[in-house]
C-alpha cells in the first residue's frame, strides 16, 4: 500500500512532463515568407503550411516580409524566439545566392538557422511578354545581342536567385539586358504580363498559370528532363546552356537554438505531409517535385549550395553588392 501511494505522485510527474513536452504546439505557428505574395515561395509554403497545421492542431499562418532578394524576412526570421513558433522558408535564393552576392549580410545563412527538411525542388522557366519578337531561345540570344541593353529583366530583389540567374545567363551568353529588382517575383511577373519589362527568370509555380493562360511565353526551363506541364519547351541544357540547368530547392527551418525535439517534431510532420496525396498533387501542379529530407541532408544542401554559389559569383566576376 506504501508503495502504491508514492506510485501515484511519480507518475503523476511523469505525465505532466510528457504532457509538457507533448503540447507543442499549443498557439499558432507562424512562418515567414522573405518574399512577396504570388511568388513561388509564397505558393510552396501556403500548399505545405494549410496541411501541416492540420497536421500540428495549430493554424500555420503566413506571414510575407519581402525586401532585398529575401534578406528582410530572413534577417526578421533568425532574431526570432528559436521556441518553434517562429519558421521561415529556407529557399535557395534567400539561403544560399544572396549571402554571396552582398558584401555584407544581417543573418548568417548556415549558422543562424536550424533546417527542418527541403519541402519541394522546383525547375526554373524563362518566360518573356508574348509581344516580345522572339518565339524561342536562341532567337532570343540573337536579338539580345543585336540590341545589347534595350530589353529589362525582373527579379524578386538585388541578389536572389532571378538576379543571378539572369546575370549568369548573360555572362553565359554575351548579351546584355538591364535588371529591375522587385519586392518578389509577383510583382515582376505582373509588369512582364503588362509590358513594362519584357524578361523575367522565374520559378514554374508562379509563372504556370500565366503561360497556360497565354499571357507568358516560356522559352526554357532548368529540368533535369522536359517538364509535362510544358512538353514543347526545352531544357537550358537541349538549348546548350548547361550551367542553367539546375532546379531550385525550398525548404523549411526555423531560428537557431530551437529544440531538437521540436525539429524532430517538424520534420516529422512535414514528411507526413509530403506523403499525402493531395499535397503531392497540388505541388506537381505547379510543376515542381515534393523532395522531403532528413535535418542532416537539408543542412549539408545548403552548406553545398553556399559554396556553388559562391564559386559561381567568381566565376561570373560579380561585383559583390552593398
Amino acid at each position: 500500500m506504501h508503495n502504491r501511494i508514492l506510485a501515484i505522485p511519480l507518475l503523476a510527474g511523469l505525465g505532466l512532463c510528457a504532457g509538457a513536452h507533448a503540447a507543442y504546439p499549443d498557439k499558432p505557428v507562424k512562418l515567414i515568407v522573405p518574399y512577396a505574395a504570388g511568388g513561388t515561395t509564397d505558393i510552396i509554403a501556403r500548399i505545405v503550411g494549410t496541411r501541416l497545421g492540420a497536421v500540428l492542431r495549430q493554424p500555420v499562418v503566413v506571414e510575407n516580409r519581402p525586401g532585398a532578394g529575401g534578406a528582410v524576412g530572413s534577417a526578421y526570421a533568425a532574431k526570432q524566439p528559436a521556441d518553434g513558433y517562429t519558421l521561415v522558408m529556407e529557399v535557395e535564393s534567400s539561403h544560399a545566392v544572396n549571402p554571396n552576392v552582398y558584401a555584407k549580410t544581417a543573418y548568417d545563412p548556415v549558422k543562424d538557422f536550424d533546417p527542418i527538411s527541403n519541402l519541394a525542388d522546383v525547375p526554373n522557366v524563362l518566360v518573356v511578354n508574348p509581344a516580345f519578337p522572339a518565339s524561342d531561345l536562341p532567337a532570343f540570344i540573337k536579338l539580345l545581342k543585336a540590341e545589347p541593353g534595350k530589353y529589362s529583366f525582373g527579379s524578386s530583389g538585388n541578389g536572389g536567385l532571378s538576379h543571378m540567374n539572369g546575370e549568369l545567363f548573360m555572362s553565359e551568353t554575351g548579351t546584355k539586358m538591364l535588371h529591375v529588382p522587385y519586392k518578389g517575383l509577383g510583382p515582376a511577373l505582373n509588369d512582364a504580363v503588362a509590358g513594362q519589362i519584357q524578361v523575367v527568370f522565374d520559378n514554374i509555380p508562379s509563372s504556370s498559370g500565366l503561360i497556360q493562360g497565354g499571357r507568358l511565353r516560356p522559352l526554357a526551363v532548368a529540368a533535369r528532363q522536359r517538364l509535362k506541364v510544358l512538353p514543347n519547351v526545352p531544357t537550358y541544357a537541349e538549348a546548350g546552356l548547361p550551367a542553367m540547368n539546375n532546379p531550385s530547392w525550398f525548404g523549411l527551418g526555423a531560428p537557431a537554438g530551437t529544440p531538437a525535439a521540436i525539429l524532430d517534431q517538424l520534420n516529422d510532420a512535414v514528411r507526413r505531409v509530403l506523403a499525402e496525396p493531395e499535397v503531392v498533387a497540388a505541388i506537381e501542379k505547379q510543376g515542381a517535385i515534393p523532395s522531403p529530407m532528413s535535418r542532416k541532408a537539408f543542412a549539408d544542401l545548403i552548406r553545398g549550395q553556399n559554396a556553388h554559389w559562391k564559386q559561381v559569383v567568381e566565376d561570373i566576376h560579380f561585383t559583390r553588392l552593398q
